[in-house]
C-alpha cells in the first residue's frame, strides 16, 4: 500500500477560512463517491462552520482524563480501523493531552499517511517552527504549538486560504469568530491591522517560496532547459566598463513596463583572474543597481557566452541586455564578440537585447598583465641554476671514471631545469634547457667534442630531451603562477568580502576604512583629498598616520576618484598589481563621505524645515488662539470698570468667570506652548520610577465632567516604568481630547491591558474616527482635525503627548475603533520587577 497525500490549508490568522474552505471540499468529494470522513474538526461554535459539519461521517474521538478534567483528542485507532479514502484532520500544529498516542497531531497525520489514507488538514503560518521568532517579534504572543517546516513543506498539496486584514476584522466585528466577550480584547490585540497585515505577508511570501521551490524542482526532474516566463526576470550582463550604467539603467526602464518584473546584473570573470575591469565602475554599477531595486552576481567562466546563457537559464531569466562591442573593427578577427554569440545561441525563449551606448567601437584596452613576483633572490637562484648548474653537471659527470650512460645524464640535466623552473620561473628554465642540450651534444653523444651526432638514437634523445625540458619547465612555471595567484586572489577577495559587508551594514567611519587602507598596504600615512575645482587648493577630509600629504602630487601613490577627490598614501610605491584593490577602496571611501555629508544635510534641511514649520503655526496660533481669551478677558475687565452700567451681582459673577476662564484657557495654551518648546530643544528629562497605572490615572480625569470617562484597570496588571507627572499630562490630554470629539451616547472608554514586556492604555472614543492617511498628521505640532471650532486650542495636545511617551520610552499611536470611532494606545514599558507586590481589587470606577 501506498502513502497517502497531504493537503494543507495555510492561513495567515485565525478566522480566515481554513476549516470552511477544508468541509466545502470534503462535500465536494463526498458528492462525487470519494469515501470521506470527519476525523477531527473544531468548529469553535461557529455557526456556519458547525452547519458544513452536517452530512459528513465524523469518527468517534478517544476521551482522556488528565487533572481532574476530561479532554477529547482524535482517535488514530479509529480511523485506522474505518480506513477511509480521505480524513479531515483540523489544527495540524495541535498539542495532544498528554497521555495520548503521540505528543502531536501532526504525528497522528503520518500514521494515517503511512497506512495510506489521504489526509486535508489546516494550519496557520504562524505555528511554524521557523517563524516562531518573527511572529513573536510582531504579536508579542510565543506560539506554543508549533509544527516542524519540513511536515507542511512535504505537503503535496499546500492552498493558501487569503482574506485582507480589513474583512477578517468585520468578520471579527460581526461575530462569526469569537464570542462577544472576547471580540473587543482580541480586536485590540491580536488582530491589529499592523499584526494581520504582517502575517498576511508572511504567508504570501511563505507559499510563493514553496511555488518556486516546485517550479525549479519540477524543471529539474523534467530536464527543461528552456525559459518558463512565469515572470520576466531581466539579466544585464557587464563588463566593468563605463557603458554598464547606460545598460542597467535601460534595463529598469523595461522591468518598469511590467509589474513583478526582476533585474540580475551580472559580471563574469576569468577563472585565471586576468580582467579589464575597474573595480571603481563595478563598485557604482553594483550601488546604481542595488538602488533601482535588483541584485548584483559575479560569476566565474572562461567561456563568456557560455556562462552567461547558463547563469540566464539557471535564474529562469526571460531577456538579456548586452551592449554594443567596444571593439575597433580589426578586432573581430579574433572571433564575432559576445553579443553576436549569445544572441545566436540563446534559442527562442530568451529574448537579446543589443543596448548602443557612447563607447561603442572606442576599444577595449588591454588586460592587466599579472605575473607572478618570485623576488629578486629567486630569480637569481634561478638563472645560477638554469645557466652555471648544467656546466659544473657536465664537469662533474666528465670527471667521474664510470659513466652513468646517456639516458642518466639526459635525467639529470632534466632534473636541472626543473629546479631552475621552481626556483626562478620560465626564463630560467629555458636557458638551462638550452645550455644542457648543447652540453649533451658536445660532451656526453659520439662523436664527443663535436657538434654533430653520428647515431640518429641518439640526436632523438637529445630532441625529446629539449621538448620534455620546455614543456615540464613551461608547466611548473604555470603552477606557480597560479599558486601566486591564488593566494593574490583569496586576499584580495579578503578584502572586497570586508568593503562589500561595510557598504551592507551602511558603516560611515570615514577613519576605520583609512585605518584599514594603511593596513592592508603597509603604508605610513593615508589621506582623502578634496577640492571644490580644477583651480582651488586641496583640503583633508580625513587622515590617518603621521604626517599626510596635503596634496597628491607629494604622495608615493595617489588614486584619484573622479576629478576633484584622491586617495593619497605615503610610504612606499605599490606595483600596478596592487592598485585593483586601492581602486575598490578609494571608491569606498567616497562614497562613506558621500553618505556621511548627505546624512548631515538631510538633518540640516529637517530641521530647517520643521523649524520654519512651528515657527508659521506658532505666528498663526498667536495672532488667533491666544487672542481670542485675551479679547474676552480685555471686554469683562473693561465692562466690570465702566461707570455707565450698574452690575448686579449676578452678572459681576458672570464676568469675573468669563474672566478665570480666560485665564484658564491662556495657561492650558501657554503651558502647551512651553511643553512644545521643551521636546523641540530636547530638555525634557524624564523621572522613572515603576508605578501602578490606577495611582496615576484617576488624578488625569479632573478635567473632564463627571460620568464622561469608564476607568478599566485589571487586578493582574503589571507596574510600568514611568516618569508620573509626564504619564499624568499625557492621559490628561488624551482623555480630554476624547470627551471633546466624542458625542456623549455613552462614557469615554480607558482600558489597560498586559502584551508580553509591554503595557497598553488604550483611550476608546466613539466619535467620527480620523481617516488612516490623517493618523499620522494628527500627531504633528499645531494640527487639528475636521471641524474643530476656533479657540479650541493651538493644537498641540497630541504632539505634546506623543512626544512625552517616547521621551518615557513608550509609543503612543491612533486606531480606529470597532464600529467607529478613533482609539489612542499609549504602549508603555513594564517594570522589571513583574506585577504588583499587593492584589487588590479590580480598579473599574466611572468618573
Amino acid at each position: 500500500m501506498g502513502r497517502g497525500t497531504l493537503r494543507i490549508y495555510l492561513g495567515a490568522a485565525p478566522g480566515v477560512g481554513k476549516t470552511y474552505a477544508m468541509l466545502s471540499e470534503a462535500h465536494r468529494r463526498v458528492e462525487r463517491g470519494t469515501d470521506c470522513v470527519v476525523a477531527f474538526v473544531e468548529h469553535h461554535d461557529r455557526p456556519r462552520t458547525e452547519v458544513l459539519l452536517h452530512g459528513l461521517e465524523q469518527v468517534r474521538r478517544s476521551e482522556i482524563s488528565y487533572r481532574s478534567a476530561v479532554f477529547t483528542e482524535m482517535d488514530v485507532d479509529a480511523v485506522l480501523e474505518r480506513a477511509p479514502a480521505v480524513a479531515l484532520v483540523d489544527e495540524l500544529a495541535h498539542t495532544n493531552v498528554p497521555g495520548s498516542r503521540n505528543a502531536k497531531r501532526w504525528q497522528d497525520v503520518e500514521e494515517l499517511l503511512r497506512a495510506g489514507i489521504d489526509v486535508i488538514s489546516t494550519v496557520n503560518i504562524q505555528h511554524l517552527e521557523s517563524l516562531g521568532d518573527v511572529v513573536e517579534s510582531i504579536t508579542g504572543v510565543r506560539q506554543r504549538e508549533t509544527v516542524p517546516d519540513e511536515v507542511v513543506r512535504r505537503a503535496d498539496q499546500i492552498e493558501l486560504v487569503d482574506m485582507s486584514p480589513q474583512a477578517l476584522r468585520r468578520r471579527m466585528a460581526h461575530g462569526n469568530i469569537y464570542q462577544p466577550d472576547k471580540m473587543d480584547a482580541a480586536l485590540s490585540n491580536y488582530f491589529r491591522p499592523g499584526n494581520l497585515t504582517a502575517l498576511r505577508e508572511l504567508a504570501l511570501l511563505w507559499v510563493a517560496d514553496r511555488v518556486d521551490e516546485y517550479l525549479q524542482q519540477y524543471r529539474g526532474e523534467h530536464n527543461i532547459r528552456t525559459t518558463w516566463q512565469a515572470r520576466e526576470r531581466i539579466v544585464v550582463g557587464l563588463t566593468g566598463g563605463p557603458e554598464g550604467r547606460t545598460l542597467i539603467r535601460r534595463a529598469a526602464r523595461m522591468a518598469a513596463k511590467g509589474s513583478g518584473s526582476e533585474i540580475l546584473a551580472v559580471y563574469i570573470a576569468r577563472s585565471d583572474g586576468l580582467t579589464s575591469a575597474s573595480p571603481k565602475e563595478l563598485t557604482v554599477q553594483r550601488t546604481l543597481v542595488e538602488d533601482l531595486g535588483g541584485s548584483f552576481h559575479h560569476v566565474i567562466g572562461d567561456d563568456i557566452p557560455a556562462a552567461l546563457l547558463e547563469f540566464a537559464r539557471g535564474v529562469n531569466a526571460t531577456q538579456i541586455v548586452l551592449g554594443s562591442s567596444r571593439r575597433k573593427a580589426w578586432q573581430y578577427m579574433y572571433g564575432p564578440g559576445v553579443g553576436a554569440t549569445v544572441a545566436r545561441e540563446s534559442g527562442p525563449d530568451l529574448d537579446v537585447h543589443i543596448v548602443t551606448h557612447e563607447e561603442v567601437a572606442k576599444g577595449r584596452g588591454l588586460p592587466i598583465a599579472r605575473g607572478a613576483r618570485l623576488g629578486r633572490a629567486r630569480i637569481i637562484w634561478g638563472w645560477l641554476v638554469g645557466a652555471v648548474g648544467p656546466v659544473l653537471l657536465a664537469v662533474v659527470l666528465r670527471s667521474m671514471e664510470d659513466a652513468p650512460g646517456l639516458a642518466n645524464d639526459v635525467l639529470l640535466f632534466l632534473f636541472l631545469t626543473v629546479a631552475a623552473a621552481l626556483l626562478g620561473g620560465l626564463r630560467p628554465a629555458l636557458a638551462s634547457a638550452a645550455v644542457g642540450c648543447m652540453l649533451l651534444n658536445y660532451w656526453f653523444t659520439p662523436p664527443t667534442h663535436t657538434w654533430t651526432v653520428q647515431d640518429p638514437e641518439n640526436l632523438v634523445a637529445i630532441g625529446i630531451f629539449f621538448a620534455v625540458a620546455v614543456a615540464v619547465s613551461s608547466v611548473v612555471d604555470l603552477a606557480a603562477r597560479r599558486t601566486h595567484q591564488a593566494a593574490r586572489l583569496r586576499a584580495e577577495s579578503e578584502i572586497l568580502s570586508f568593503l562589500a559587508g561595510s557598504v551592507l551594514r551602511g558603516e560611515t567611519a570615514l577613519d576605520a576604512l583609512l585605518e584599514r587602507v594603511r593596513e592592508t598596504f603597509a603604508m605610513e600615512s593615508v589621506a582623502l583629498l578634496e577640492r571644490r575645482s580644477d583651480v582651488e587648493p586641496w583640503t583633508c577630509a580625513g587622515s590617518v598616520g603621521p604626517a599626510p600629504v596635503a596634496r597628491p602630487d607629494d604622495a608615493d601613490v595617489d588614486m584619484p576618484v573622479g576629478d576633484n577627490l584622491a586617495l593619497a598614501l605615503s610610504g612606499r610605491v605599490l606595483p600596478a598589481e596592487d592598485r585593483r584593490v586601492l581602486g575598490a577602496f578609494a571608491a569606498q571611501a567616497a562614497v562613506v563621505l558621500d553618505r556621511r555629508r548627505l546624512v548631515g544635510e538631510a538633518e540640516q534641511a529637517r530641521r530647517m524645515a520643521e523649524g520654519n514649520r512651528i515657527r508659521t503655526a506658532l505666528l498663526a496660533a498667536v495672532s488667533h488662539d491666544l487672542r481670542t481669551p485675551l479679547a474676552a478677558i480685555k471686554a469683562a475687565v473693561s465692562s466690570l470698570r465702566s461707570d455707565d452700567v450698574a452690575w448686579s451681582e449676578e452678572d459681576e459673577a458672570e464676568l469675573l468667570e468669563g474672566i478665570e476662564d480666560g485665564a484658564d484657557r491662556l495657561d492650558h495654551l501657554v503651558g502647551n506652548l512651553l511643553d512644545m518648546s521643551r521636546l523641540q530643544t530636547g530638555t525634557v528629562q524624564p523621572l522613572i520610577r515603576e508605578i501602578d497605572l490606577d495611582e496615576v490615572v484617576p488624578m488625569a480625569l479632573g478635567g473632564v465632567p463627571e460620568g464622561s470617562v469608564e476607568l478599566d484597570i485589571p487586578e493582574t496588571l503589571p507596574m510600568v516604568a514611568v516618569d508620573p507627572g509626564l504619564l499624568e499630562r499625557v492621559v490628561a490630554n488624551l482623555v480630554e481630547n476624547a470627551v471633546k470629539y466624542h458625542p456623549g451616547r455613552e462614557p469615554v472608554a480607558v482600558a489597560a491591558s498586559a502584551l508580553g514586556s509591554r503595557v497598553e492604555l488604550r483611550v476608546v472614543d466613539r466619535g467620527r474616527g480620523v481617516p488612516d492617511e490623517a493618523k499620522d498628521r494628527i500627531f504633528e505640532p499645531f494640527q487639528r482635525y475636521g471641524d474643530a471650532p476656533r479657540g479650541s486650542g493651538v493644537g498641540l495636545g497630541l504632539a505634546v503627548s506623543r512626544g512625552f511617551a517616547e521621551a518615557m520610552g513608550g509609543t503612543l499611536d491612533a486606531e480606529d475603533t470597532p464600529g467607529g470611532g478613533l482609539t489612542m494606545v499609549l504602549t508603555l514599558a513594564a517594570a522589571a520587577g513583574g506585577g504588583r507586590p499587593d492584589a487588590e481589587p479590580p480598579a473599574r470606577v466611572t468618573s
